[in-house]
């Protein structure tokens, strides 16, 4: 229950940071740094496999959905 609890908050620290990005004014508060620092753990490499012509950045996606795949199999 814990492990659940805790990849449902990072889903929120995902989300939270796909709409930051969205804000470029936002980017470069101190809160919004943090954000951007903890979600990268998980994007970045995402991010580097993903072909480099797409319009938008999918990594938060892609990361989401692997994150309820682990929920709905754990």
């Amino acid at each position: 229950m814990v492990i659940r609890s805790l990849l449902f908050l990072y889903i929120i620290v995902l989300i939270v940071d796909a709409v930051i990005s969205l804000f470029p004014q936002f980017k470069n508060q101190p809160w919004a740094m943090q954000v951007n620092k903890l979600s990268e753990f998980t994007c970045a490499p995402v991010r580097k496999s993903l072909p480099k012509d797409l319009p938008v950045d999918f990594s938060h996606a892609f990361v989401i959905g692997i994150i309820f795949i682990i929920m709905k199999l754990w």
